[in-house]
């Protein structure tokens, strides 16, 4: 087993790493920068170094330096940042440091998602429809003949790395130049990678993915399958394990097909295929996550397992103890993601100071987080502050009791989207397990209401208006003054 782990992450996965580690009693050194000296991760390893970098959690040398110094002969990476990096495996391997983590061999076939999707469909495996070759950001014509072939809706995406940055749906052509150049940006920020691709877009589409799990003696199981397909832009914020959308035979033949592709990678360690799913329960396969993902949790709820402490003993080189016979999978999980961010100003990150806190508690709950009173939520980072996940016996008992924990969460000090959560989860189609991508959170209070409930609120919402905006200094807006609008309002001669 390992003598001691550099942690090179921060945030709620900082934290969740380091506890597990506490539980096998292997040593964690944390790294943190000056925003986040008040995070727990800090506190909680055994060794916290600053991390002294213009590149943050992206200078692989750093990170290197500090593993070396610290005498750490493993790095677990968690998510974002380096997870996926295979050149950041290949240093790791070249100094002799383990990065807990699929090998660089397994990270080079799957990371590169086209890459994937040929190899997939080659074993008769239904892939997205896609394009050929990946694009640099100077081929704008290659680009948009590759979307005039693929046609509309397309998505772009970037050749590495997860949902989200990099990411762009395109309904219509006008839009794709102004798209190309935002997914472009984010790219080369988030991943240092610039290199896009295309993707004919489902819709409507559910987004399911199956947990997968290896070591390197050739055994291979999976964990059941999760569904994230309510987001706020291209990003998941509530999920729920098993997906609603998949009866009883898609599921098996799914989890059939995961297992089909983790054996074609030679997969070790933890890892996510992604699916997508249409209105017809047809679904292709997507990309591998060669890494922890974020929701991760939902699956150690529902089959009762540690993933972290998973990683760690395979990453040892030891062989998995858990037959596929044994998962049990018979709870249901959901979980939200806390995001400071302001629903009112288009989900824009609103860093700040928190004053007052009160997560849920109880059986079947769990929270991660890595915030208390008096931690500060930089604007560098993801605005992700927490996750609340619960689970039940029945879809049932776990909604009632997801409902209760989000209503049971208060946060003071910065906005968050725990408003859009809230409602989402007490959304009709949520609650009837019949939802996809084109679910709108922030829509989901008006589904309950008459027309003429929400003509009286329209009413209220605009004498609220005028009593808070025009009670001192009485106006006319300008829209009033315009000619339609007087001849709408004169009287018969």
């Amino acid at each position: 087993m390992f003598q001691k782990i550099l942690i090179a992450n921060r945030g709620e996965i900082a934290v969740r790493i380091i506890r597990t580690c506490r539980e096998m009693q292997i040593p964690t050194v944390a790294v943190y920068e000056p925003a986040d000296d008040s995070a727990i991760h800090v506190r909680l390893a055994n060794q916290s170094i600053l991390l002294e970098s213009d590149h943050s959690f992206f200078d692989q040398d750093a990170l290197l330096k500090i593993a070396r110094e610290t005498g750490c002969d493993a790095i677990h990476p968690g998510y974002g940042f380096l997870a996926e990096n295979c050149g950041f495996a290949e240093a790791c391997a070249a100094a002799g440091i383990t990065l807990i983590g699929p090998s660089a061999t397994v990270m080079k076939e799957v990371v590169f998602k086209q890459h994937a999707l040929h190899r997939v469909g080659a074993a008769d495996v239904p892939t997205v429809t896609h394009s050929d070759f990946s694009f640099s950001p100077e081929e704008d014509e290659g680009i948009l003949y590759t979307a005039n072939r693929l046609g509309y809706p397309i998505i772009i995406k970037s050749g590495v790395g997860g949902r989200g940055p990099g990411e762009r749906l395109v309904m219509k052509p006008p839009q794709l130049m102004a798209a190309l150049h935002r997914a472009k940006r984010e790219s080369r920020r988030f991943y240092s990678e610039d290199q896009l691709y295309l993707e004919k877009a489902i819709l409507p589409v559910h987004l399911v993915g199956v947990q997968i799990v290896g070591d390197r003696h050739g055994n291979l199981i999976h964990l059941g399958d999760r569904e994230g397909s309510i987001l706020t832009g291209s990003r998941k914020i509530i999920e729920e394990s098993p997906a609603p959308c998949l009866d009883d035979d898609q599921r098996q033949a799914m989890h059939e097909a995961a297992l089909t592709i983790g054996r074609l990678f030679k997969y070790d360690n933890i890892g996510t295929v992604e699916f997508l799913v249409d209105g017809k329960g047809n679904f292709f396969f997507s990309e591998v996550k060669a890494r922890l993902q974020a929701e991760h949790p939902l699956t150690e709820l529902r089959a009762h397992l540690d993933l972290v402490r998973l990683q760690i003993e395979i990453a040892a080189g030891n062989p998995l103890t858990i037959e596929q016979g044994s998962v049990d999978l018979r709870t249901h999980t959901m979980m939200a993601r806390i995001r400071a961010e302001n629903p009112r100003k288009r989900f824009l990150p609103a860093p700040g100071l928190i004053k007052r806190l009160r997560f849920p508690g109880g059986h079947g709950v769990r929270v991660d987080s890595y915030i208390t009173v008096g931690s500060r939520i930089p604007g560098r980072y993801d605005p992700l502050f927490a996750k609340i996940s619960v689970s039940g016996m029945t879809r049932e008992a776990c909604l009632s009791r997801f409902q209760l924990a989000l209503n049971e969460t208060r946060v003071d000090g910065t906005a968050t989207n725990l408003i859009v959560l809230r409602q989402a989860a007490l959304s009709p189609r949520f609650t009837n397990g019949r939802y996809t991508t084109e679910f709108a959170p922030q829509d989901s209070d008006l589904e309950r209401l008459s027309a003429t409930q929400r003509r009286q609120l329209a009413a209220a919402a605009a004498v609220l208006y005028a009593y808070r905006n025009q009670r001192h200094a009485p106006s006319q807006p300008d829209q009033f003054r315009r000619g339609w609008h007087q001849a709408s309002r004169r009287l018969p001669e």
